[in-house]
């Protein structure tokens, strides 16, 4: 990661009549990183980034991008910018490679449109109108047309919602790809193992403010979590859970059917309760290592509740 800050945003704050939608968020974004907001649903990470873009007016704050004011500065800054928008649509009718021609004839500068196709997987597509693409291969579009212009940075908001899992994967690849040409990406996503995996630091937002930022790693390590080992045993052998307390490392123990769940923490966990298993002769099977991770810190950032 670099260390040159590309985009800068202090003490910014939008607020609705009946929402405070961002409430005194600070956060420097290096160039060259793929920085991510998570956060609930109505915690305030589309107004964050759009006000970044420049498509919203913060009712107060500082936020620079390219050491450049995005409302008072738009049009300078418009070139180095790659947009893809949380909810975009284009005519049922158009064609991939009308859509493409028409974004280009925006920019005094684009790239080749026939290269970008072909590198997005949309060339043999190029002929097809945009109601009859897949959900993968409209998300691919749109990203097509953020970076027709070759932007500096580029954001990302809700990238894969709606998309299959084998899409959702092929698009992470291409996001790492985009980051490997020296781009900085600024996303927001509700998938934390999407964050977990692109992102070099993530920010949990809630109720408008930063809750927690930092690489994904030390976001996990922060909240102590127990690691979780499930495994099941046979239905003959003489398995007493209550046996397990004495492992050291093992906080409780649940018993689900044929199966248990060992709640505990450190690195010798998993080999204590193997030797111990083996040791007292005890057959077990589908054992299952569980380690903590962002959707962990997440969950103990903002709690359970549904939101709307």
């Amino acid at each position: 990661m670099a260390d040159c800050i590309i985009i800068e945003v202090k003490h910014l704050r939008k607020v609705y009549p009946a929402v405070v939608a961002v409430d005194g968020i600070s956060l420097d974004i290096f160039e060259g990183e793929i920085f991510g907001i998570v956060g609930p649903n109505g915690a305030g990470k589309t107004t964050l980034i759009e006000c970044i873009e420049g498509l919203r007016k913060p009712g107060s704050g500082f936020i620079r991008v390219k050491g450049k004011d995005p409302v008072k500065d738009g049009y300078a800054l418009k070139p180095h910018l790659g947009i893809q928008l949380q909810e975009s649509a284009l005519q049922d009718r158009i064609k991939v490679w009308e859509a493409v021609d028409l974004y280009a004839s925006f920019y005094t500068h684009s790239l080749d449109q026939k290269i970008l196709l072909e590198q997005l997987g949309l060339a043999e597509h190029r002929d097809r109108p945009f109601a009859r693409l897949s959900g993968g291969q409209k998300q691919r579009l749109f990203i097509a047309l953020a970076l027709i212009n070759e932007p500096d940075i580029v954001f990302l908001d809700e990238l894969t919602t709606g998309l299959d899992p084998q899409a959702r994967h092929a698009t992470w690849d291409l996001v790492r790809e985009i980051r490997s040409q020296g781009k900085t990406i600024f996303l927001t996503t509700h998938f934390m193992e999407e964050a977990e995996r692109l992102c070099d630091r993530v920010a949990i937002i809630d109720h408008g403010r930063i809750a927690a930022l930092d690489t994904p790693e030390n976001l996990i390590k922060s909240i102590d979590a127990e690691n979780r080992i499930t495994f099941t045993v046979g239905i003959k052998e003489n398995f007493q859970p209550e046996s397990l307390s004495g492992i050291n490392g093992v906080n409780r123990v649940e018993t689900r059917g044929e199966g248990f769940i060992v709640y505990g923490r450190g690195d010798e966990l998993i080999k204590e309760l193997v030797g111990f298993l083996t040791e007292t002769g005890i057959g077990f099977s589908n054992l299952n290592v569980q380690k903590p991770n962002l959707e962990d810190v997440f969950l103990s950032l903002t709690g359970r509740e549904m939101r709307d």
